[in-house]
């Protein structure tokens, strides 16, 4: 699209070099036609950046310290010896356990029930989903699943059912949707996220049916979508375990509980997690209580085991929230994987328990960070594994009991952990990585002769660049007319900006995002027969050909 230089064009055109130049705020003056145009100084509305990253932290941290305190106060005073005896909580934070709280008996009927710990289990129940998930997600960066929207018939080809809220071309007498190549309908993706339309339980059963896929298959049949799929959120134990027991049989050629004991669960070393409520599990469980305090039956659930069945303990869901986080990176999935899954996908309507769904998570945003969880209640159990991607956070919280009704215990703890992490992070220290020999970066440098750079090594060895010439107004902070480069490989930095920094700079009626500029990169150029590298790129930017000058520039004042 062409430009036509009006005085609004000589502003924008001043805003790319700031974009360019990371400088905050500046004064520009540009004849044209013997006029002049004056860019005002820029106001800062809001300072950035809005979500610090998660470094690594010096512990201890009494803003931090103060918080899990809180947390602690906040559970312990949940424990009711009548409806809820027993529970187990753990934080982790990056690759690491920043704390566990165990509060109540394991077993209120008996006096002498000691405390739980971290390795006390606990039936998991919704929980249970994650992990079909997580076998989808495997399978198709594996390659043995094409795509994530694969049609569920592409690996069921007698699935049908009764879709009346379609709104196709076809007869209206069309009551059967075969979905196939006319449309993709109801998806892998839809069906880990509540988005496939399936009803809650198959017709005609209860979560202890003891029936197979193929008798599953057969009652879908002659029933009905709750919903058109993808176009409203509902909650489905059948799609949970449809899709689990079909890529077990059809994908992996063994089983659902096999593959994810051998695929996710002994590579993780989650060694307290299972499916088969043994006489030496129960041994190490809480015991699970209605309201009334009465012992609850550990049900095994049939078919829909895939949806609710496991137990685990606060230790094992821990070395799953640091694979989740992709901490322990390779482990279970790769970060791109993850960075999906993780991903919101629909915006639920608003009589939903959660503002938008993934898969298989709730969301829930929290101070401006997306809190993704998983909540699961079953007969004596309640659970929830919810994390903070952004801050590589995660908090799970197990219950023999029942869930307090008056009060959501993991939204309150993310009240005092997430405003006090994220103070901790934007406090920290950011160590950057100098380059292995700085002298071939070192120099002056032009973008079309209109701004000058010039790079040079600090006392850590670490790059830093400065905006220098005409253009720059000498009032504005050094700190923010300076900027640093983390080494990230051959040739390679990332620009840093010392933080905090205005979000957006205000020129008049423009402005330009500060905040998209940072962490930008600066890809500079093969060395040249001299050894120097002769000028950069930043491609983030759209900005090419920032090139090197022998020396340093000398300015004649018109």
């Amino acid at each position: 699209m062409k430009v036509k230089w009006t005085m609004l064009g000589m502003v924008v055109f001043f805003l790319l070099s700031l974009v360019m130049t990371f400088c905050f705020i500046w004064q520009y003056r540009m004849p044209k036609l013997k006029t002049e145009v004056v860019v005002k100084e820029a106001r800062a509305e809001e300072m950035c950046p809005l979500f610090p990253e998660p470094v690594p932290l010096k512990h201890p941290i009494t803003l931090l310290r103060v918080a899990l305190e809180k947390i602690d106060i906040l559970l312990r005073s949940s424990i009711h010896s009548t409806k809820l005896p027993a529970m187990s909580a753990i934080v982790v934070l990056n690759d690491s356990v920043l704390w566990n709280g165990n509060f109540g008996k394991k077993n209120a009927s008996d006096p002498s029930s000691s405390t739980p710990n971290e390795y006390t289990v606990y039936r998991i129940a919704s929980l249970s989903k994650i992990f079909p998930t997580l076998m989808l997600y495997k399978l198709w960066e594996d390659g043995l699943v094409d795509s994530l929207d694969d049609p569920l018939e592409k690996y069921a080809d007698n699935f049908t059912i009764k879709d009346p809220l379609w709104k196709s071309r076809g007869p209206v007498s069309s009551s059967i949707r075969t979905f196939g190549h006319r449309s993709p309908g109801l998806t892998l993706r839809r069906m880990a996220s509540q988005l496939s339309g399936l009803p809650r339980r198959l017709r005609s059963t209860n979560l202890l049916w003891s029936g197979d896929t193929e008798a599953a298959l057969h009652l879908l049949q002659d029933d009905v979508l709750v919903a058109d799929p993808g176009t409203k959120c509902h909650y489905s134990n059948v799609a949970f375990s449809l899709l689990a027991n079909i890529l077990g049989q059809k994908v992996t050629g063994s089983d659902f509980e096999s593959w994810v004991s051998d695929n996710v669960l002994e590579r993780l070393s989650m060694k307290n997690t299972g499916f088969n409520l043994t006489p030496a599990v129960q041994r190490q469980m809480a015991v699970g209580v209605y309201s009334n305090g009465q012992p609850a039956p550990l049900y095994n659930l049939g078919w829909y085991r895939p949806a609710g069945q496991m137990y685990s303990t606060t230790a094992d869901m821990a070395k799953l929230m640091m694979a989740l986080l992709g901490t322990n990176r390779g482990t279970l999935l790769r970060q791109d994987t993850l960075n999906t899954m993780l991903t919101p996908v629909f915006r639920c309507h608003s009589g939903y328990f959660a503002n938008s769904t993934g898969t298989p998570w709730e969301i829930n945003e929290q101070f401006g960070y997306d809190v993704v969880r998983k909540d699961g209640d079953l007969d004596g159990y309640a659970a929830t594994l919810s994390l903070v991607p952004r801050l590589k956070l995660g908090l799970v919280v197990l219950m023999a009991g029942v869930r307090p009704a008056n009060q959501n215990l993991v939204s309150q703890a993310y009240s005092y952990l997430i405003p006090a992490l994220e103070k901790a992070f934007r406090d920290a220290r950011q160590t950057l990585r100098p380059p292995p020999n700085p002298a071939p970066y070192v120099g002056f440098f032009t973008y079309r002769n209109i701004t000058f750079y010039e790079i040079k090594v600090d006392s850590d060895g670490v790059l830093v660049m400065q905006q220098f010439g005409p253009q720059v107004d000498t009032t504005v902070p050094f700190k923010y007319r300076t900027l640093r480069l983390d080494y990230l490989q051959d040739r390679v930095f990332r620009v840093v900006f010392e933080s905090p920094y205005p979000c957006k700079l205000k020129v008049n009626s423009a402005s330009v995002s500060l905040e998209a500029q940072d962490r930008q990169l600066f890809n500079f150029y093969l060395f040249n027969n001299k050894g120097v590298s002769p000028g950069f790129d930043s491609p983030g930017l759209n900005t090419y050909k920032v090139t090197r000058l022998a020396g340093r520039p000398h300015f004649i004042k018109t």
